[in-house]
Formats: structure tokens, sequence, C-alpha cells
């Protein structure tokens, strides 16, 4: 599929399509950025933490990672002791996760499905683990009716997400001085800005269901529409934050600083 910054449009391509193409491009350099694969052990240990606060233990309880990428999330999971599936329906991401996953001698499944539709078995899972993925959804009330159909009752849903559109006045100005050194080339640009990219991810960014932002209390609401109960909101990030930033330049740890992230967990009732 061609990309050279546009992707290709055919009679029946749509924006899933859009979507699926842009992260099998990115899989090449997605593990070079921080935040996207684990940099030190202060943030693996700082992700074990929050991971653990929000799902208890592993004790060989099954786990879905979906939208699982290059594996970086399922690989904390099996270091806490869960049996861990992931989904992603881009394949140059799968292949860089089984090959991660031999390489480190990790028994994690990866498979293709989509998000919305993952053709798992009903009550199959204690725990579902998303990161970065709802803000991408063409349909969250499809996916969230999908992903409670697959959950054990009793079993519980742990969203790490951000408001990436919407930004304060310091958060858009730091953003621009970012572009304006890029540009210059006195700033090291992240891999995502690779020509032609950027474009694309503003692209799909503008058409999905959150392309005004996806608040936490938005995606918290449209949760409990769909059944789930309990559903809490965690804006204390700060430690997975903190450990990140010492792999970005200032502005860049400035900019994630400024930004709405947060995790939040719910339940499937018993």
């Amino acid at each position: 599929m061609a990309m050279d910054g546009q992707m290709a449009v055919g009679e029946n391509y749509g924006l899933r399509d859009e979507i699926k193409a842009y992260w099998s491009a990115r899989a090449e350099t997605f593990d070079r950025s921080p935040g996207h694969e684990i940099f030190s052990e202060s943030e693996r240990e700082a992700w074990h933490r929050l991971i653990v606060k929000h799902l208890g233990p592993g004790e060989g309880r099954r786990a879905l990672d979906l939208a699982s990428g290059a594996g970086v999330i399922s690989h904390l999971m099996d270091d806490l002791g869960f049996k861990v599936t992931g989904l992603d329906w881009a394949e140059p991401m799968l292949e860089r996760a089984r090959a991660k996953a031999n390489s480190r001698g990790r028994t994690i499944s990866f498979h293709m499905a989509d998000v919305e539709n993952t053709m798992e078995p009903d009550r199959a899972y204690d725990v579902i683990v998303t990161r970065h993925l709802v803000w991408t959804l063409v349909d969250p009330e499809k996916a969230f009716a999908e992903w409670i159909r697959v959950l054990k009752p009793g079993g519980t849903l742990l969203i790490v997400d951000g408001d990436f559109v919407s930004a304060s006045f310091a958060g858009r100005l730091v953003r621009r001085v970012m572009k304006l050194l890029e540009r210059a080339g006195l700033l090291k640009a992240d891999p995502m800005h690779a020509p032609g990219m950027a474009e694309i991810h503003t692209s799909i960014l503008s058409r999905v269901y959150f392309s005004k932002g996806a608040r936490a209390d938005r995606i918290a609401a449209l949760l409990k529409n769909a059944g789930f109960e309990d559903v809490r909101i965690d804006e204390d990030l700060r430690d997975v934050h903190r450990a990140q930033a010492r792999h970005w330049n200032y502005l860049k740890a400035l900019s994630r600083g400024l930004q709405h992230r947060y995790a939040i967990s719910a339940c499937k009732p018993r």
C-alpha cells in the first residue's frame, strides 16, 4: 500500500483502513520513541505500580491487551504474572511483537483482530487493558459493548489514554516552539513527524469519534452507559511520566506534562 504522505484511496477505502495503514507504517519506528517502549527500570516499575493499583496481581489471570502494538503493555502484564493475549490489526506491529516475545522467551499470544469486533469468546478474560487506543476509536459505544462481552463477570477494564487534541494556551505555545525548532534543525523530530506522517495523523484525528479530544469524563460516561460499574478516573500518572521525561528533551517533557492524561478503570457487574 502506498504511503508517501498520502494514504491510498479506493472505492471501499474508509477511515478504519486509513487508521490500520497508518499504524502499519508507524511500526518500523514505533519502539524508538520513549512512551512506546520501556527505556529504564524506573519506568517499568512505575507502570507495574499503576497496573497493580487498578488490576491487582496477575496470579495467572487471563488478560487481553487491545491494540497491543509492538507489545510493550503485554510484556508489562506478563511481568506481573498475567496470562496475556495481545490483539492488533496492523500485521507489521504484530510481527514486531511476536519477535520481541520470542527473543525474551515470553509466552504471550499475539493475533490480528479488530478491537471493536474481537471474535473472542464470551466471558473469556479476567482483565482487559488498552493504552492510547480509545482516542482512535470510530465507534466507542460498539467497542465498549464488545469489551464488556468478553470480560468475565467481575472482570476489570483498564484504559490508559489522553486528550491529544485540545490544549491549554501553554500547551499550544510549547507545541508551536517545538515545531519551529524542529524545522530549523535545532530539535530532533519525533519519528511520528517523518514527512507526511504528521499530516496523516492529523487527518485521522479530525474524523474519529473523539475528534475534539478524548476527555476522561466523556469516556467514563460511555462506559457507564455500556453497563460498566465502579468507573474510576485516575489522573495521577506522574511516576510514569517522570520516568519517561528523562529520555525526552525539555520541551517534549513539558508538552507531555501539560496534556490531559489519565487511567480509567471499570468493572463488569458480577
